[in-house]
């Protein structure tokens, strides 16, 4: 029986060039500074990736396997839990789409193949807008934001 599947697609606008943009994306150095987490590997189609937190045990939140490079405008990989990684039927990919618009970037990620309902599309469906605020605001300010904050009310544990 197949799953129903979903997509989410982000755009936002940084006032940077691709080449920034791309490297962001790819550079361990970079994304933990907005991220948290080091997107690790040699960025060559057919190449593992792995994402790791930047904790002290650098636990490895995601897998997944390097589909499409064209610097600097588009990188495309696929993802997944690292403890489904077995199951091909768990992965879900991602494309970075990058063009440059006027005087800044257009960005768009586009994040398919999701599993309808699971706990990954709503990580993914929680997560992206803050990945992507963190890396506009490290790309134009020079420092990303939190990306594990917490809304006031879950912090208090008052439900909103």
């Amino acid at each position: 029986m197949n799953k129903e599947k979903t997509s989410f697609i982000y755009v936002t606008y940084i006032r940077s060039t691709p080449e920034k943009v791309f490297e962001a994306i790819t550079k361990p150095e970079i994304a933990r500074r907005y991220w948290g987490h080091e997107n690790i590997s040699d960025w060559r189609p057919g190449s593992p990736w792995k994402h790791v937190r930047t904790n002290e045990q650098r636990t490895v939140n995601l897998v997944g396997e390097v589909v499409e490079v064209l610097p600097p405008t588009r990188l495309v990989i696929t993802w997944a839990d690292p403890a489904k990684a077995a199951d091909p039927d768990s992965y879900s990919r991602v494309s970075f789409d990058i063009e440059a618009y006027e005087e800044m970037v257009r960005l768009t990620v586009t994040h398919d193949e999701l599993e309808a309902g699971s706990g990954m599309a709503m990580g993914i469906q929680r997560g992206w807008p803050i990945v992507l605020s963190s890396l506009k605001s490290l790309l134009e300010t020079g420092q990303g934001i939190d990306v594990f904050a917490k809304p006031k009310s879950e912090a208090s544990g008052v439900c909103a």
